[in-house]
């Protein structure tokens, strides 16, 4: 059975509603980065990138870790995903553009040499669609559940379910 998932509140919506947010979540989900950090792997001045951290820490989608000396002994201050986003049902609730661009914007930085892409069109019965849900989200909640390896290749995935015409 898929983790239940609750609803997402006002707030949690506006912070998930900007692909540049969303990036950092997944940015940040196995690996703890500075806001200097962040802002160079999303190429974003830093300013910019701190206001996009601050918001998604107010909401509870990042967690500040304990500071650190940088290379050159200044403070930095790591941040990581607490995974909440996983775990909110935000669906139809606005963030849907928000996904989309931040996938784009993944798929621009790898290239699409790098994607594996694949497409089908299944026949499923109205009566069996919500199985057919299910049981996507019980495969997906199983590898996001299991504990990380920090040597584990990282793998990006984007899941479009749409009617064919």
């Amino acid at each position: 059975m898929a983790t239940p998932r609750r609803d997402a509140t006002e707030a949690e919506i506006a912070a998930m509603a900007s692909g540049i947010r969303l990036r950092i979540i997944r940015l940040t989900y196995s690996e703890a980065l500075t806001n200097k950090e962040l802002a160079e792997r999303l190429d974003r001045d830093p300013a910019t990138t701190l206001h996009h951290v601050r918001r998604l820490v107010d909401t509870g989608f990042l967690e500040a870790l304990p500071p650190r000396r940088g290379t050159r002994g200044a403070k930095e201050i790591p941040y990581r995903s607490t995974g909440l986003s996983w775990h909110l049902d935000a669906r139809d609730r606005g963030i849907d553009q928000a996904i989309f661009e931040a996938y784009l914007a993944e798929i621009a930085d790898v290239g699409l040499d790098h994607v594996q892409q694949t497409r089908m069109v299944v026949q499923v019965p109205d009566e069996q669609i919500a199985e057919f849900e299910e049981r996507l989200m019980e495969l997906l909640d199983d590898f996001i559940t299991r504990p990380l390896d920090p040597d584990a290749k990282r793998t990006a995935i984007y899941l479009s379910k749409y009617p064919s015409r």
